[in-house]
C-alpha cells in the first residue's frame, strides 16, 4: 500500500482556497428562498416522477431494439412492443403538457455525470 503523499502548507492553503472557491459558486447557484407553493410542488414532482418514467422508456426502448436485432423476437412481438412504447411516449408527452413542462425539464440532472435521457 502507497504512502500519502506529504503535503506542504502551502498546498494545504491552496487546496482550501479551492474548496472555499468551490463553495461560494455553489452557493450562487442556489435560490436564496425555495418557492413552496401548491404549484411549484406540483410541477416538481411531475418534473421528477416523468423525468424518471421517461428514463425507463428510453431504457425499454433500447433493449426491445437489442432484442429485435439480437432476433429474439417475432413480428407480432416487435410490433407490439413498439405500439406499447409509443403509446407510453405519447403519454409522457400529455402529462408533461398539463404540467407545462418540456421534453427539456424532463432531463434528469446528475451532476458530474450530466443531463439523463438523451
Amino acid at each position: 500500500m502507497d504512502k500519502p503523499k506529504q503535503l506542504t502548507p502551502e498546498e494545504v492553503d491552496h487546496a482550501v482556497s479551492e474548496l472555499r472557491r468551490q463553495l461560494q459558486g455553489l452557493e450562487q447557484q442556489l435560490p436564496e428562498r425555495i418557492d413552496c407553493s401548491q404549484e411549484t410542488i406540483e410541477q416538481g414532482l411531475a418534473k421528477l416522477v416523468l423525468g424518471l418514467i421517461e428514463l425507463l422508456r428510453q431504457l425499454l426502448e433500447r433493449q426491445a431494439i437489442r432484442r429485435m436485432e439480437g432476433g429474439t423476437l417475432s413480428d407480432q412481438q416487435v410490433e407490439d412492443m413498439g405500439l406499447a412504447l409509443m403509446k407510453l411516449e405519447e403519454k409522457i408527452k400529455e402529462l408533461a403538457q398539463q404540467f407545462g413542462l418540456t421534453q427539456e425539464d424532463l432531463k434528469l440532472n446528475l451532476g458530474p455525470l450530466g443531463n439523463l435521457p438523451r
